[in-house]
């Protein structure tokens, strides 16, 4: 992550206002306007940030996504599933009796078994999450 990037991811996550607009950005970190949108092109797609309406304001404003970080771990499905695909090409073409079918194996069979285990764990997770904040509100 660039620099500028992780300093605006950092100022959404830690400001007491509800949303900041580009113009917030750039004065409170001193970037340019350039700075501000190359992060943003960067962290929207990856989930971090938000556009959100802002009632009589015709500026975009911004905010640290709620749930980023499970949704992150979640993106991670695809390389898992790119991973273990690797492995079997990988297998299709390797001896099978060879160190190098013993490595594609353990890989596939490792990257199958994080496929397995990620989509429950994020689930759980955001399960006891809503549970914590529902005891404390």
């Amino acid at each position: 992550m660039q620099k500028s990037t992780a300093r605006v991811l950092t100022a959404l996550l830690y400001t007491e206002q509800d949303t900041m607009t580009p113009a917030d950005l750039r004065e409170q970190l001193q970037i340019s306007s350039g700075g501000v949108s190359a992060a943003v092109k960067q962290l929207m797609p990856a989930g971090f940030i938000e556009r959100v309406p802002a009632p009589g304001s015709r500026r975009d404003h911004y905010r640290f996504r709620s749930g980023a970080w499970a949704g992150l771990m979640s993106q991670q499905n695809e390389v898992l599933r790119v991973m273990t695909a690797a492995a079997d090409e990988g297998l299709a073409e390797a001896p099978q009796d060879s160190a190098t079918a013993e490595r594609l194996r353990e890989m596939r069979d490792f990257y199958t078994y994080m496929a397995e285990q990620m989509v429950p764990l994020v689930e759980r997770w955001r399960e006891q999450y809503e549970a914590r904040r529902r005891h404390v509100s």
